[in-house]
């Protein structure tokens, strides 16, 4: 359920299609899961907003608290979702993971110490290459 159709195996795309076929409800719930999925991939924050409206809009009537729940924190956090939608701000998960890494090793080896300043001009120069 929590894999992308197209991830699946052959048995496990037939599995899912007996799953989806015994329960309308979970059949609309995984739809709309899916369909949420082609958020990420627009270039411009005006067709994203029209696509979230829309796909909001068809939790409607499904009566489906968690993904009403989910689009509400989505609306909230709109700003941050917007701005990933320009080219220029998309940035692969293997350096924000590597970034994360280092800020906290730095932060380990600088337990103890209370200059916030400090820390933040080690996080800013553990970047920048070596002269």
């Amino acid at each position: 359920m929590l894999s992308h159709r197209e991830n699946l195996t052959l048995d496990g795309r037939k599995v899912l299609k007996t799953v989806l076929a015994a329960n309308k409800r979970l059949n609309t719930a995984y739809l709309l899961k899916e369909s949420f999925g082609q958020l990420s991939s627009y270039e411009r924050e005006g067709w994203a907003r029209r696509f979230f409206d829309n796909w909001r809009s068809s939790l409607k009537w499904q009566r489906l608290k968690p993904f009403e729940k989910f689009a509400e924190m989505i609306d909230r956090h709109w700003d941050g979702i917007a701005a990933y939608c320009q080219p220029e701000n998309k940035v692969s998960l293997g350096f924000v993971e590597g970034l994360n890494n280092k800020i906290r090793v730095i932060q380990r080896r600088a337990y103890g110490l209370r200059d916030e300043e400090y820390l933040r001009l080690k996080i800013l120069t553990c970047m920048l290459p070596v002269l």
